[in-house]
């Protein structure tokens, strides 16, 4: 972790410019990992067509992404406490671009190796850099003195919508899948390289330095085993399920279950993403209005509503109308729970890795889980498993009842 000292020196005190640059910086930062999901996704057939893979060998080589994430997420909290979330990112993304670069040669060349390391390097390195993005994000919002990481969170849904415009573009135009996975690879790493130039220390505005001294000791294993901690990580794996969830199984849900086109389904996919980037930025102005625990009550309870009417709904229409409820329910949950993870500065890095590897952890592993329960019972059925974590989410949201958020300088309007 870096240096308590770091925090106390005067050059560390930021203006109220400088403070707002590191906002958009950070904003830059999601909006890459954005870019990184949508630039694969959007040409996942050329892939298959590129190795001459059919549905079932192609589900096993993209496991190699998820095998990479989930090694990640086993210890991205203890790197980012060690080195620092801005040098973790830094690394992070190197590796994620190298994956990216490797991906799109191993398909050129017909390498379904050389296309397997590329996906696992991808993957890890964006876990790690989800990860500490997630640390240099609420450090931010504490400087700022008002909530912001759901806006965060919110550009990583632009980051995905405009990838995967350029993807669906890059496709009817013909642009080889090799200088697409270039390109793209390209604008992150420059994307990325800025946003850092603008990045400040996870410490800063700890100015006691007695205070953190005191807390020195305190590491990845100690909140691991800190029973609020915990409680904040089962809020944020219960949301993200009911995102993550939607996010691999609505598209499915409504073709199979509900036997609707394709067209519709991918209908249903860009409804709820849609709720949710409307009700990221919509909300964070009431987070900061009427505070955090109400607000996350009704968007719990909102997301109850809207998956239990998606699961039982009898028509399509209203089965579009769970969708929307529950990707406004869904929003909040998330990035809000890094906020709660990070409500003592002293402790906020640790305590915000653990927090997001348990989400991140929710978002991998719980997609596949739901798709074994949705074999035998099918999608919309095992989506039930989801509605039970969600319930437990809405009861635990007295457990981010937040401290003060404070900062030493006047914040202007963003």
């Amino acid at each position: 972790m870096t240096s308590p000292t770091m925090a106390q020196n005067p050059r560390t005190q930021l203006s109220d410019r400088q403070i707002k640059t590191w906002y958009r910086a950070v904003l830059g930062l999601f909006f890459a990992s954005g870019l990184v999901v949508s630039a694969l996704l959007t040409r996942l057939p050329d892939v298959a067509n590129g190795l001459g893979l059919s549905s079932g060998p192609m589900g096993l080589l993209l496991l190699g992404m998820t095998i990479g994430s989930f090694c990640a997420v086993s210890f991205s909290g203890t790197l980012v406490a060690r080195f620092g979330a801005i040098r973790c990112i830094a690394a992070a993304y190197i590796t994620t671009v190298i994956g990216m670069l490797l991906i799109g040669l191993g398909v050129h060349l017909a390498s379904v190796a050389v296309t397997l390391l590329g996906l696992m390097l991808q993957g890890l390195g964006s876990a790690v850099s989800n990860v500490a993005s997630n640390v240099q994000g609420v450090a931010n919002e504490r400087a700022l003195g008002r909530y912001v990481t759901p806006i965060m969170h919110g550009f990583f849904s632009i980051g995905t919508v405009a990838g995967a415009a350029i993807g669906t573009l890059d496709t009817r135009l013909g642009v080889p899948f090799v200088v697409h996975m270039a390109y793209f690879a390209s604008a992150v790493a420059a994307l990325v390289l800025i946003s850092l130039k603008f990045c400040h220390s996870e410490n800063y505005g700890q100015d006691d330095t007695q205070a953190i001294a005191a807390v020195g000791s305190y590491r990845v294993r100690d909140a691991w085993r800190d029973k609020h901690t915990i409680l904040i990580g089962l809020f944020v794996l219960g949301m993200a399920l009911a995102e993550g969830s939607a996010n691999d199984w609505v598209a499915l849900a409504l073709t199979h279950d509900y036997g609707t086109s394709n067209t519709i389904g991918s209908l249903g996919y860009f409804t709820f993403v849609v709720a949710m980037m409307v009700g990221r930025f919509g909300g964070t102005a009431l987070l900061n209005r009427f505070g955090r625990v109400p607000v996350l009550r009704t968007t719990c309870s909102l997301a109850i509503i809207g998956l239990a009417l998606f699961i039982f709904a009898p028509t399509v229409p209203l089965g579009f109308v769970g969708l929307l409820v529950w990707g406004l329910g869904a929003s909040l949950g998330f990035p809000t729970g890094m906020s709660a993870a990070s409500d003592d500065p002293l402790k906020a890095a640790v305590r915000v890795s653990v927090v997001s590897t348990i989400g991140y952890a929710a978002f991998l592993g719980g997609p596949p889980l739901l798709g074994l329960l949705g074999e035998h019972f099918g999608i919309r059925n095992g989506l039930l498993a989801v509605l039970v974590f969600v319930v437990v989410s809405l009861l635990l949201t007295s457990q981010l009842e937040p401290k003060k958020l404070s900062r030493t300088v006047h914040t202007e309007k963003l």
